[in-house]
C-alpha cells in the first residue's frame, strides 16, 4: 500500500507515473474487495450469435437469474451467507453476502432461442442474432 517506509528519501528521478502506480496499488488492495459487486465476463460475437462467459464461483444455479428486456441482458446473482460466531473472534471476513449484477446491451437478439448453462462456476450464455429488435421481456432458464 503506497510502499511507505519511514524516513525514506525520494530519488530525484522518480516520475509522476510511479505516484499513480502507487495509487492503483492502493485501490487494488483487498481492503476494497467487499465494495466490488461485479463479476468478470467475456463477450464474443460471431456471425450468428453473441456468446457470454461469466465467472460466478461459489454460486449455485438457483442463485442466478437471467433476463433479456429492451436489448439488455441482465445477469443477477444473489448470495446469502450465514455466519455463526460462538466463542471465536473473526479477524477478517472476506466472504460476504449480497447481490451481484451486470447488464449488457446487445441488439438484434432472437430472445426466443437464448440458451444458458452453468458449469463449474462459469455461466455460458448463447444469444442468437436476428434481423429486427423486439421490445419484450424474456426470463431465461439455466439448464
Amino acid at each position: 500500500m503506497f510502499g511507505l517506509i519511514p524516513f525514506r528519501r525520494r530519488n530525484n528521478h522518480e516520475s509522476v507515473d510511479d505516484f499513480f502506480h502507487s495509487i492503483d496499488d492502493f485501490f487494488n488492495d483487498d481492503f476494497f474487495a467487499p465494495m466490488q459487486r461485479k463479476f468478470k465476463a467475456d463477450i464474443r460475437e460471431t456471425k450468428g450469435a453473441f456468446k457470454i462467459d461469466a465467472e460466478l464461483p461459489g454460486f449455485e444455479k438457483s442463485d442466478i437469474h437471467l433476463d433479456y428486456q429492451n436489448n439488455y441482458l441482465t445477469i443477477r446473482a444473489k448470495r446469502n451467507e450465514e455466519t455463526k460466531v460462538e466463542e471465536e473472534n473473526i479477524l477478517r471476513q472476506e466472504r460476504h453476502s449480497g447481490e451481484f449484477l451486470r447488464r449488457f446491451y446487445l441488439e438484434n437478439v432472437d430472445e426466443t432461442d437464448i440458451k444458458a448453462t452453468f458449469n463449474n462456476g462459469v455461466l455460458h450464455i448463447h444469444l442468437p442474432k436476428q434481423n429486427k429488435s423486439l421490445n419484450t421481456t424474456k426470463h431465461i432458464e439455466i439448464e
